[in-house]
């Protein structure tokens, strides 16, 4: 490691750990980091993905669809990765997601989700059932948690920009998981973004501890009783992390530590809550003890990189908020009668003084775009989610069950499938997306060796025989929007024409 660890960093680890163990700590900033990956469950399954990478993958123990590879490896040059099939992500970061629990139909909220790695990891858990809230009061930040969530191909989330206050009173009880990684001071980030060190002085440990502690009080707030609560940071500093649970512990009888765990974290540690860190001086006995069920993850005793993480259960009867009353309840059924092509009609929200707008061409286009698009003429693609929410042209599937939104910045209302203009519906890239092979009728097969597969993530024209279209039916004409898929995974549209395909994959999104 080229940069220098800060002097009031070193001295405060020493008197943390010890010389012995803080010797350990400062040899690790001289190993090579941990680079890890990990597979999109609502795409591809672990093993299969594995099986298609053409560079050696390693489990990582505490992720279950996380692995390691290796340095010098460019598995975001790969063309799976425009396919969604993973998320590049930190192993070490893995961790929060994994400790939340999630089960398919939860109502989860990512408080502070950009860029969207643990966003993505839930909603492969969730498989495409209940509800996803993502939040990042970054209006830049939220451009990339956008973009990765519509990679992955996640139809259930929703997408806010918006301060954690102005969310308590919409969302007051409705989460049964909900997460917080909080901002910290990055300790633990030294090794693998050296420009953390240059920056610690400034990240003032007592400005960070003071919006963690807020994040925490309006987190819980939005938290159902009998729901989970994960807090996690990348830093090592007690005051952001022992201190600041226990403290949460001390305001909030009915919270308790669920203790995390696992074999390759290290306990939290009680003794470290001591003048400085204590805040205001003193613990009650039952918050003191609580913290040694959190986990810490130190980079010279697993491999990756420094993090912390608190799960904390609300005592409770275990039951979130009841939906919206005008909002249809999601449940499994409901999903898997969606799946077999059986959904309900989708409803439309009517135009509302300074609300959601609806088109004013009506909706016979998308409906006429699903009977020729989606096979078998159904709504499948469309009907698991729950119903129709129009934004002037921009027509969304809103997941059922969400409170009223108004006056929060909604970025994303659910899955953007397109926009109502001049009497057409002109499908977007997120639709392609989130769609799997299978749900369309009309598809452009390529395989990755095919040099054409490259050609198209590069936006170009492509050479395309009339009977390399595949049809689910006779009577469907070859011209019009086609699904592209790669390897069987969708990647975007085209549209052919007299032996040419017109590339309609987004500028933004191409390989360069």
């Amino acid at each position: 490691m080229k940069g220098k660890l800060p002097a009031g960093f070193v001295d405060k680890m020493k008197d943390l750990l010890g010389e012995e163990e803080y010797a350990l700590l400062a040899a690790s900033y001289e190993e090579p980091r941990a680079y890890g990956l990990r597979a999109n469950t609502l795409k591809i399954g672990r093993d299969d993905l594995a099986v298609r990478l053409p560079f050696a993958l390693a489990p990582v123990p505490w992720a279950a669809a996380g692995f390691y590879y290796e340095e010098g490896e460019r598995p975001g040059k790969h063309p799976y990765y425009h396919a969604g099939l993973y998320y590049i992500q930190e192993p070490s970061a893995m961790v929060p997601a994994e400790l939340l629990d999630v089960r398919p139909g939860d109502r989860v909220l990512d408080l502070c989700a950009a860029p969207g790695g643990k966003s993505t990891q839930i909603a492969a858990k969730l498989q495409g059932e209940g509800v996803l809230v993502v939040n990042d009061n970054h209006a830049e930040r939220v451009k990339a948690l956008v973009k990765n969530l519509e990679l992955f191909g996640v139809r259930n989330a929703v997408v806010l920009n918006e301060k954690p206050e102005r969310m308590m009173q919409a969302f007051a009880g409705y989460f049964d998981r909900i997460v917080v990684d909080a901002p910290c001071s990055g300790e633990g980030m030294f090794r693998k973004e050296e420009e953390m060190m240059a920056q610690w002085a400034r990240h003032s440990v007592t400005v960070c501890a003071g919006m963690q502690r807020e994040l925490l009080e309006q987190a819980a707030a939005m938290l159902a009783p009998g729901g989970t609560l994960v807090y996690s940071t990348c830093t090592f500093s007690p005051e952001e992390n022992e201190a600041q649970i226990a403290a949460f512990l001390d305001r909030h009888d009915d919270f308790d530590v669920v203790p995390a765990g696992g074999a390759w974290f290290a306990p939290g540690r009680p003794d470290w809550l001591r003048a400085p860190w204590a805040d205001g001086g003193a613990f009650s006995a039952r918050a003191a003890a609580a913290v040694a069920g959190t986990a810490r993850l130190w980079p010279h005793r697993l491999r990756g990189e420094g993090h912390y993480a608190a799960v904390l259960r609300r005592r409770g009867g275990g039951t979130a908020a009841p939906p919206a009353a005008d909002a249809a309840p999601a449940g499994r059924g409901a999903a898997e009668r969606a799946r077999s092509g059986r959904g309900a009609a989708l409803r439309i929200e009517r135009p509302r003084a300074g609300g959601p707008g609806g088109p004013g061409a009506g909706l016979e286009p998308l409906a006429a775009f699903e009977r020729e698009l989606l096979r078998d003429g159904s709504s499948r693609g469309f009907a698991a989610a729950g119903r129709l929410v129009c934004y002037g042209d921009h027509v969304y599937v809103s997941p059922a069950g969400l409170p009223e939104l108004h006056g929060l910045k909604v970025v994303r209302p659910g899955w953007y499938i397109g926009t109502l203009r001049r009497g057409r519906f002109e499908p977007s890239h997120a639709l392609a997306m989130g769609l799997r092979m299978e749900e369309a009728a009309r598809v452009l097969p390529l395989a990755s060796a095919d040099g054409r597969a490259l050609r198209y993530l590069k936006g170009e024209t492509l050479e395309v025989a009339e009977h390399e279209i595949v049809r689910d039916r006779e009577d469907l004409a070859v011209k019009g929007y086609c699904l592209v898929c790669l390897d069987g995974f969708p990647v975007g549209w085209g549209k052919w024409q007299d032996g040419l395909f017109k590339n309609e994959y987004p500028a933004g999104w191409r390989w360069t």
